[in-house]
């Protein structure tokens, strides 16, 4: 099966952006599980003609109910809600396909249901990326007609064959937005997304008209770069994107949601309330994630940083980011609010949870091979297209409470360290307890982690370098990846410096030094999987060792020390 997206390369991070409200899940309470259910599939369809690359799937908002798939070679396919065949819709013609090329979505005008309007992304023969206009006649419904073509805007893409962006959407406004990618290659070399006189790497939005004549749009007046002689072009309304090819606008409150394709080590969702999305600039090539790329200085305020960025793995991330959309249908109240989105390379499905920071994003590992797509029904549902051509309905329920009690969960500061324990009873298949801390009560990030012994009694020291408040909870995984909170608990730390510590907490030159005050029986250094990468004992040994880990890669890795009662973890970053 031809591969679609741009290759990408990621990690795992917590950083947070702007305007989330900080609460707490109450313990115990159960988290959505996500399934899919098959739609449509070669039984839906006759005999001869199957989904072929199947990547959008939209409906028409004119109140049949009906979903159109879009296939990257250029048939757009017609169903009604329950998945029978309609009939071929369009052939848009003059495409280019083939790798990242070909007819990559369509949008429906808000009033099709009255002027039969539609539009449609695809590359052309000439590999430029075009938006076109189509007509359906009021006696054809699943029939548009082919002669109809207006064609908006070309954009040269010749360059190179990846990297097109490719989806329409209608805002809330009236106006039709759609994200372009940065024109290929590998780095955006010549800094497309930055340039203005250029309409690559860009979000565009224009207000398209209805009647004949050429070029079929107008620029709407508040386009934040109506300005004469900035050199910008009016069409676009924000910079610095690599390769948005899936992002959506939240139908409730309007609010985007944006997930950008990485280059070497990240993908990212960005997101921007519904009025805050004009003018900004995403920071490609300077900004890859939330992590500089080119060498480029992270400077506030100049770029919009992502909410959520995950790494190049299939554990815990991906390499092509697929965007989603926020659920705001009835069919599952499990999700409703959630933003759910997926990788294509390595399967995995996310749910980002309402009102919650990032660190509370809900994985499932290896859900669904090949989604190439989400799509919402008329009534909020949502969808996803595969590449091996079928379509699923995206189901949500809310019976995972993971079988565990947490019947307390405690701190208390100490000179150097802050000391937590907590209790469980009715253990079943749990695989660990990850401990994670904040400064803000928002922005958390990994102690340790504590393998599940079915004991009922846990303890773990977490070594501080300063005395300051801080924030505690437990994140209980099971064996199949699911997990759930805890209650957050906050510890006011003893205003001293660690006995014990690792330095520096950046290993450049293959050797780290452990200062030891207290004495343990063994050294581990594990990756942000929980892998054990190296062991050493340190048996009866205190004050300076040196520690050489040449055979470590680079990366973030826990170096936990154990033993004699005690425990201490600390991060270090080896490059």
């Amino acid at each position: 099966m031809t591969k679609i997206y741009p290759s990408a390369k990621t990690i795992y991070s917590s950083s947070l952006v702007l305007l989330f409200i900080f609460s707490f899940f109450p313990q115990g309470k159960a988290q959505p599980v996500v399934g899919f259910n098959s739609v449509i599939n070669t039984g839906n369809l006759p005999v001869g003609n199957p989904l072929v690359n199947p990547i959008d799937i939209v409906n028409a908002g004119d109140g049949t109910d009906r979903l159109f798939v879009v296939e990257q070679g250029g048939i757009i396919k017609a169903f009604d809600k329950d998945g029978a065949y309609l009939g071929n819709f369009l052939t848009v013609t003059g495409i280019s396909s083939g790798g990242e090329r070909g007819l990559l979505s369509m949008a429906f005008h808000p009033d099709y249901k009255n002027n039969g309007l539609f539009y449609v992304y695809y590359t052309n023969a000439a590999f430029a990326i075009e938006v076109a206009r189509y007509h359906t006649p009021s006696g054809t419904p699943n029939d548009a007609d082919p002669t109809s073509k207006k064609v908006l805007l070309s954009i040269d893409h010749s360059a190179n064959n990846n990297h097109n962006g490719g989806k329409l959407n209608f805002g809330a406004d009236g106006y039709l937005y759609f994200a372009t990618g940065d024109g290929g290659g590998g780095g955006d070399v010549p800094n497309n997304a930055q340039h203005g006189d250029i309409l690559l790497g860009k979000m565009i939005r224009i207000n398209v008209t209805t009647d004949d004549t050429a070029p079929y749009y107008t620029i709407p007046p508040d386009n934040p770069f109506l300005v004469p002689g900035d050199n910008i072009l009016d069409e676009i309304y924000s910079f610095g994107l690599r390769n948005p090819f899936r992002w959506s606008f939240d139908r409730l409150n309007h609010n985007m949601w944006l997930a950008d394709v990485g280059q070497d080590l990240w993908e990212e969702v960005n997101f921007r309330p519904n009025g805050q999305t004009n003018g900004l600039n995403y920071g490609w090539h300077c900004i890859e994630g939330t992590h500089s790329f080119n060498g480029c200085a992270i400077t506030t305020g100049v770029y919009a940083p992502p909410i959520f960025d995950y790494p190049h793995n299939n554990a815990t991330g991906g390499f092509a980011i697929i965007g989603g959309y926020v659920y705001r249908g009835a069919a599952n109240p499990a999700m409703y609010g959630y933003y759910i989105f997926a990788d294509e390379v390595s399967h995995n499905v996310w749910l980002y949870p309402p009102g919650r920071p990032p660190s509370d994003t809900i994985q499932f590992k290896n859900a669904l091979t090949g989604i190439s797509a989400f799509g919402e029904a008329e009534n909020g549902e949502l969808y996803v297209t595969t590449l091996d051509g079928q379509v699923f309905n995206v189901t949500a329920s809310g019976t995972s409470t993971l079988p565990v009690t947490l019947l307390d969960f405690k701190g208390a500061a100490k000179t150097g360290y802050n000391d937590l324990n907590w209790q469980t009873t009715n253990e079943v298949q749990l695989r660990q307890f990850e401990i994670e801390y904040s400064s803000d009560g928002l922005h958390f990030e990994q102690a340790g982690i504590v393998a599940a012994a079915n004991s009922g009694a846990y303890h773990f020291t977490h070594t501080i370098t300063s005395g300051k408040k801080l924030y505690y909870r437990l994140k209980m995984v099971d064996i199949d990846g699911k997990f759930e909170y805890s209650k957050t608990i906050i510890i006011s730390s003893v205003n001293s410096a660690a006995k014990n510590f690792v330095t520096p907490s950046v290993v450049s030159n293959g050797m780290m030094t452990v200062a030891l005050a207290d004495s343990y029986t063994g050294l581990q250094i594990m990756n942000m999987d929980g892998k054990i990468v190296y062991n050493e004992s340190v048996s009866n040994r205190t004050g300076k060792i040196n520690v050489y880990i040449p055979s470590v890669r680079s990366g973030q890795y826990l170096v936990r020390l154990f033993g004699n009662g005690k425990q201490l973890t600390q991060k270090i970053l080896v490059q």
